[in-house]
């Protein structure tokens, strides 16, 4: 990722001193490259994927820009607006941060579930009002918050509130403030409704753009493990005990099997706590500050609920569910691997399919992610070993060779060293831990035999306006065949070929006796040639040409017989619909 150092930008002291207070030396590609156009005036859309600096790369302009003693009262000059709770808070924290030199410039965030009587009293000297769409809305129609004085607006996340449905909200907000005002956009995609609103909200925007192969982090190592069906729960559980996380997030599809994992490693001794939108938000902010603190070292949650995380030292991230697509699963591994440090992100595919599509997801985002076997009982054992001697060890070192009061008056009573070491471990570890359940990996799909087809010939075709459906429902309203029984349809001209199971070719025949298709009587007789099974070939329906072959006529020329359309005595019968013969 292309980086610039701030010393270099044309930012303002106060600001300038903000960026290195908070250990910032260097600006990111969307930093960079988003900033002076801001600072311009210029409208810009921002496409890149969590974890590349948006917060700062529109927060540094929006601190500069505001000036203090041009403040309307309970009219902020900047409107951050971002689909979660989460977000929000987190953008809020940094553009504080980002104002701690600059007096007068006050951060509020504003969303749901909070106390309304004091966000109202905070946004009466607001500068910058970070906050979720539905809360904002709240405050406009209580006029408690009054947008006229707005310089800029920010859509963080503009793709995930849409999807969240807050594309209404957005318009009567956007309409609420002045026309004149700088619009800014940031979002991982650029769905048609993204660019619907960019058109009618931003004056000649700006695209700055981070490719995707820069956003997957180098230092991040991807793998995943094929699971058996039904085994998840277990082989998370043995993932965990394996790798031992000082803090992951294990990301789930629906908020039920949020609480679900979470109750399940729970009760098999984990550290865990779950995070999804229908908590309250003081549950919500309860679960985050004991996550962020090291109380709770495993989180279970939702994509939309994880938008606000931002820990630095998050050093596993598990896809218990596979990623919807491929955007969430950068979101996703980018929580690791933060702030130079190496992370390992972890997939669970029940089944062959599913690692499959885990396979395309990392070939559209330009990921390796390998495959491996998962761990077995015996490798999970001597890496529980391993950590506790690595505990022990460090515990060693930090004695300098002083040996504790309490040691040395137990070895006076008696107490060989042994015993002592015994009775400690005991106490720090707790008993042996309960056996690994050993899971199997998955049994190898048995190739499915091909089944044998045979082709029958149907005298109509283009020239009669037969169509696949009109064969498909024919044949299945008169014989024993399913639909899916029936293979490849080729229509051509004036005759149609279908591929039925062979062993089915001959019954199916006699109950075609007098069939109709599109009310024309047909003849079907068994072609030579053997089919293919169905699906191998395209069908050729609409192709030009499709004469009838001069083997599908009779030897001596009349169109009204065909060869091997035998009716009942297997003697030779008539086509039902003749074509007339021509006298010389």
């Amino acid at each position: 990722m292309q980086t610039k150092p701030f010393a270099e930008m044309n930012l303002t002291e106060e600001v300038r001193r903000a960026v290195a207070a908070m250990g910032f030396e260097n600006a990111t590609q969307i930093q960079a490259e988003s900033i002076p156009l801001i600072q311009a005036g210029q409208d810009v859309i921002g496409r890149s994927q969590t974890g590349t600096g948006k917060t700062l790369a529109f927060g540094i302009p929006a601190v500069e820009l505001v000036d203090p003693k041009a403040r309307e009262k309970c009219s902020p000059q900047v409107l951050v607006l971002c689909p979660t709770r989460e977000l929000a808070v987190q953008a809020a924290e940094e553009l504080q941060k980002l104002a701690a030199f600059k007096p007068g410039v006050r951060t509020v965030c504003v969303y749901g579930g909070a106390p309304m009587d004091r966000q109202i009293q905070q946004l009466k000297t607001a500068a910058i009002v970070v906050g979720t769409p539905g809360r904002v809305m709240d405050h406009m129609r209580r006029k408690t918050l009054r947008l006229q004085g707005i310089r800029l607006v920010v859509l963080d996340e503009a793709d995930e509130m849409l999807s969240m449905g807050f594309r209404e909200d957005i318009e009567t907000i956007l309409a609420d403030t002045p026309e004149d005002r700088q619009t800014v956009l940031f979002s991982a995609t650029m769905p048609p409704a993204i660019l619907a609103l960019t058109q009618q909200y931003q004056k000649n925007p700006r695209m700055v753009q981070v490719a995707k192969a820069q956003v997957t982090v180098d230092k991040i190592q991807q793998i995943y493990y094929e699971v058996p069906m039904g085994r998840k729960m277990n082989a998370l559980a043995l993932v965990l005990r394996y790798f031992h996380p000082n803090r992951a997030i294990v990301f789930c599809n629906t908020k039920k099997t949020v609480d679900e994992v979470k109750g399940y490693l729970t009760a098999h001794g984990f550290s865990a706590d779950g995070l999804h939108g229908d908590m309250q938000q003081s549950q919500r902010n309860q679960v985050m500050e004991s996550f962020k603190g090291g109380h709770t070292p495993i989180l279970i949650a939702t994509d939309v609920a994880a938008r606000g995380i931002d820990v630095n030292d998050v050093d596993y991230v598990i896809n218990y569910d596979l990623p919807q697509n491929p955007e969430y699963y950068v979101h996703r591994i980018g929580r690791t691997g933060r702030a130079g440090k190496s992370g390992c992100a972890v997939t669970l595919c029940a089944g062959r399919r599913q690692s499959a599509e885990l396979q395309a997801i990392g070939r559209m985002c330009r990921s390796d992610i390998r495959h491996k076997a998962l761990p077995s009982r015996a490798a999970v054992r001597e890496e529980e070993r391993k950590q506790g001697l690595m505990q022990i060890e460090k515990t060693i070192g930090e004695l300098e060779g002083a040996r504790p009061a309490m040691l040395e008056e137990l070895l006076k009573r008696g107490h060989s060293a042994e015993n002592v070491a015994a009775a400690l471990l005991r106490l720090h570890f707790g008993p042996e831990p309960e056996p690994v359940e050993e899971i199997p990996a998955p049994a190898p799909q048995a190739a499915r035999p091909r089944p044998a087809y045979a082709k029958l010939l149907i005298d109509a075709g283009r020239a009669q306006n037969i169509a696949p459906g009109h064969i498909m429902g024919a044949i299945t309203g008169c014989t024993d065949l399913t639909g899916r029984e029936i293979g490849k349809i080729e229509i051509f001209n004036d005759h149609t070929l279908v591929s039925v199971p062979a062993d089915k070719a001959g019954k199916a025949l006699e109950d075609m006796v007098g069939l109709k298709i599109n009310r024309r009587p047909v003849v079907a007789a068994l072609a030579e040639e053997s089919a293919s099974p169905r699906g191998e070939e395209s069908r050729p329906f609409g192709r030009p040409g499709g004469k009838r072959p001069a083997s599908h006529r009779n030897e001596g020329g009349r169109e009204g017989y065909l060869p091997g359309f035998r009716g009942k005595g297997g003697r030779p019968r008539r086509s039902a619909a003749p074509r007339p013969h021509r006298k010389g």
